[in-house]
């Protein structure tokens, strides 16, 4: 989402670094450049024009430290403005009551129903009872989607198809709920446009009868400045908790990102990204996202996909496999699923700093996984087990099976056997302790995957 926004304020930073101090002279450029940044990032021009200014205010009455260069100043100058600007703090989001009710608001084709189905995901992993109840009594198949979401996710769907009061289907699905002992409600309505005063009228009915104890806006963050004005619109009838932005993996300027808090003075509580409901959805840090703009990543939020992602018990087995020198390909086969769950690659690159920069250019292929998954599925469970059983026969039957050619097949076997070498000599030289083999109770008691990468620095 931010990539140009990304470069411009890299280009404009330029301006400062070498230089001897921060000076009236090249701040000036420089603030010059990120305000043309901002606005060409769709940033409402009165906020841009405040955030320049503040930051040409601080940085002119900074005095740079010996052992940082006017560079380093200023982009922590910027990150600490742009931190600022998305909220400072991160704020929680924290439904309570019994059952906790939280109401889903937001446009049509804003993406509440999806980001529904990834609530109710995320909220059920983390041990709670979900109830979706379906409001959207208007469009077609609107309650057919939330279903659907329901099989996937395993989460019960309150419905009533041939009711059309949307305020009392909401306070039939919250009895129901506390009826068959669900902990938390999540009530999805009608898309809406801010200028259909019944719909809206509607939508105030619903949150005072119901009183959830948190109500989302859900934007899609790539209708710009105009989800902005929206999101104020909606605020100033509903007073919402807080906001939901869709779709940031799409081609949009990011505007809506950086002016949104501090138009509307309500936090943004979620991000999501992409379609699928698994690790696509994050809670909102305004630090964390000021230093991926800055191409500085963000390696805390990629360690937390990864706990979600990876099972303990799946890595303490391929560890003890890692250890024997026996990883065969339906290890594999496990580690790139997981890799896959955590979203989008280009992404999850970008959270590694300094890798946003070096692949603003390049394209990822987000399909390069499935000529790799084919053959393994091509495999007998056998050929998986033991891949030294592949001979040349088995290879054009994998190359076969798998629509590939036998020089993708070869390909593969090629890394595999590289990776178990690799594997071999770590373990020879680490005593059969592979990097990362925890080591049983006392390593888990450590935090897990995120513990031992922070506690190492």
């Amino acid at each position: 989402m931010f990539e140009n926004l990304s470069s411009r304020l890299d280009r404009a930073v330029k301006n400062i670094k070498g230089e001897g101090r921060i000076s009236e002279v090249n701040v000036a450029a420089t603030i010059k450049e990120i305000r043309r940044a901002l606005l060409d990032a769709d940033v409402n021009f009165k906020i841009a024009k405040e955030v320049t200014n503040e930051i040409k205010e601080e940085a002119l009455g900074q005095n740079v430290l010996t052992a940082v260069s006017p560079g380093q100043m200023f982009t922590k100058i910027v990150s600490d403005k742009l931190t600022e600007l998305m909220g400072g703090e991160m704020v929680p989001f924290s439904p309570k009551g019994s059952p906790a009710v939280v109401l889903i608001a937001g446009l049509q084709g804003s993406g509440k129903t999806t980001f529904t189905g990834k609530l109710g995901l995320r909220l059920k992993k983390q041990g709670q009872q979900v109830l979706f109840v379906a409001c959207d009594v208007y469009r077609p198949a609107a309650i057919d989607q939330l279903e659907t979401l329901g099989e996937q996710t395993g989460i019960e769907v309150y419905t009533e198809r041939e009711n059309k009061n949307p305020v009392e289907i909401a306070q039939n699905g919250i009895k129901h709920a506390k009826a068959n002992g669900k902990s938390i409600v999540v009530v999805d309505t009608a898309g809406r446009l801010a200028v259909d005063e019944q719909m809206m009228n509607e939508i105030t009915e619903i949150k005072e009868t119901i009183a959830p104890s948190e109500t989302l806006f859900v934007v899609d963050s790539m209708t710009g400045q105009d989800a902005v004005n929206t999101a104020k619109t909606f605020n100033d009838r509903l007073n919402f908790d807080g906001v939901v932005l869709t779709k940031l993996d799409g081609d949009t300027r990011g505007g809506a990102a950086l002016s949104i808090r501090r138009v509307v003075e309500k936090p943004i509580k979620f991000i999501s990204t992409g379609e699928k409901l698994d690790n696509t959805l994050d809670e909102f840090f305004p630090e964390r996202m000021s230093q991926r703009i800055l191409g500085m990543g963000d390696v805390v939020s990629l360690v937390e996909r990864a706990q979600q992602a990876f099972d303990e018990e799946e890595a303490a087995r391929l560890n003890k496999k890692l250890r024997k020198n026996q990883l065969d390909f339906n290890d594999l086969l496990s580690q790139i699923q997981s890799i896959k769950k955590m979203g989008d690659i280009k992404d999850l690159m970008g959270m590694i700093p300094g890798m946003g920069k070096a692949l603003k250019d390049q394209e990822i292929d987000e399909d390069a996984f499935k000529p790799v998954e084919a053959i393994i599925y091509s495999m007998t469970p056998k050929e998986r087990a033991n891949p030294d059983l592949i001979d040349n026969s088995r290879k054009k039957r994998l190359a076969a099976g798998s629509g590939t050619s036998i020089q993708q097949v070869n390909n593969l076997l090629k890394q595999f056997n590289e990776m178990r070498k690799a594997m071999k000599k770590i373990n020879r030289m680490t005593g059969g302790n592979a990097p990362g083999a925890g080591g049983g109770k006392k390593g888990k008691k450590k935090g897990g995957l995120r513990g031992r990468l922070m506690g190492r620095g």
